[in-house]
């Protein structure tokens, strides 16, 4: 029978995942808190859980709930729908629950589908060539800008219907919105909010002009299904709308370039990727997880890691650690390209399982092998620049050579 265990131990390890050193190679961190224990508690009193069935189990179960946005108001936000970062965020599909994440991952849904995805096809590999032709017979050059950014902001800028001018400005909006996943404070909220205005106010003059200009787009088919079914409002296209376009990019850029690090440090891999390239990015997912954890609310009791866990207990489910649990994946500190039986968890799981997946996989399916294929000797150039988040690990800055 495991036990909670928090000790001093415990909340150094957890602390130091918290800093940039920590962030640079959690996952020595994770495994000694796998040794200590299969449950722990934090500073903050929540449970956290590292062991890969245990983290599958919190994603997939329904009886783990993302927290209900009234649940804000007792860690000091009463308002916070008066909070642009915080109604958008907590009015999406990302963090609501049944009944209304039902009804609103059915009609976005119905309107992200598989079709439409696969459609884009042709585009990204098209955008993949551009781009390759504009990094070769250049020294030194930022793949973050010049490649991981880029491309999937043109990916979702496409499916989405933002046009290809206004899509740069976003990546700055989206991180400076998205810091209120990592924590909410008065300080964040300074920067987050004015952000996630302003994407919103972005987005609400671009489905206007889908209303009367309808195109091939995502925010036109939600336009459509909204007028399709009135029990979704305005406020909920464009909380959704602004999710998908950040999501969009967020995920698959840290995809790309941690995908581009991992096999500078290990080039032996290489001729695999082209070999499979579906199989090979799904170890790129779970060897360096774009997302790290998934935080949930105990409704019901539940048992989680032979404990008895009551209501009202927040979990963190630390994906990246359940990715490198050897009791799930034979050495999991190696990165083998035609790794069988895989199945990360980077995406998440359950009624909450990312939308975009199907899209982030396709774009890193086109996009990494065209990159090794075309520049063979890619390799790391300087030290990359590490971006500060618990929950997303990536890169703000990846300096490599292309070789030629």
């Amino acid at each position: 029978m495991a036990e909670i265990v928090r000790n001093d131990e415990v909340l150094r390890l957890l602390d130091e995942l918290t800093t940039m050193t920590g962030r640079e190679n959690p996952y020595s961190r994770y495994a000694r808190l796998r040794q200590i224990s299969p449950i722990v508690r934090a500073a903050d009193d929540a449970l956290v859980v590292t062991g890969y069935a245990d983290c599958q189990t919190v994603v997939r179960d329904p009886r783990f709930a993302h927290m209900p946005p009234d649940m804000l108001a007792f860690i000091g936000f009463p308002d916070w729908r008066d909070h642009p970062a915080l109604h958008q965020l907590f009015t999406s599909i990302l963090t609501l629950n049944p009944p209304d994440h039902t009804r609103l991952r059915r009609l976005v849904g119905s309107a992200f589908t598989a079709r439409r995805v696969q459609a884009l096809r042709p585009a990204i590999e098209r955008m993949v060539a551009e781009l390759l032709d504009d990094l070769a017979g250049q020294g030194p050059v930022d793949f973050v800008d010049r490649f991981a950014f880029p491309l999937p902001v043109a990916v979702i800028g496409e499916l989405l219907g933002v046009p290809a001018e206004d899509r740069a400005q976003f990546q700055t909006l989206v991180r400076d919105w998205t810091q209120v996943l990592e924590v909410i404070t008065p300080e964040v909220l300074e920067r987050a909010d004015p952000a996630a205005a302003t994407i919103r106010e972005y987005l609400a003059g671009l489905l206007q002009r889908r209303r009367r200009e309808p195109a091939d787009d995502l925010l036109t088919a939600l336009a459509q299904a909204q007028a399709a079914d009135d029990r979704l409002s305005d406020d909920e296209v464009l909380s959704n709308a602004a999710l998908l376009f950040a999501a969009g990019f967020e995920t698959t850029t840290n995809l790309l370039a941690n995908g581009v690090v991992a096999l500078a440090a290990h080039p032996g891999q290489k001729p695999l990727l082209g070999a499979d390239p579906e199989r090979a990015v799904e170890e790129f997912l779970r060897y360096d997880s774009p997302v790290q954890l998934s935080s949930r609310v105990v409704m019901e009791p539940v048992e989680l890691a032979g404990v008895a866990i009551e209501p009202g207990e927040r979990v963190v489910a630390y994906l990246g650690a359940g990715n490198h649990d050897p009791a799930r994946f034979d050495a999991p500190h190696e990165l083998r390209l035609d790794r069988a039986d895989n199945a990360p968890l980077s995406f998440g799981g359950g009624i909450h399982y990312c939308l975009g997946a199907p899209l982030a996989r396709l774009e890193a399916q086109i996009a990494l092998p065209a990159l090794v294929a075309r520049f063979p000797a890619l390799a790391v150039a300087g030290p990359p620049q590490r971006r500060d988040s618990l929950s997303l690990k990536g890169f703000t800055a990846l300096p490599v050579y292309t070789g030629c």
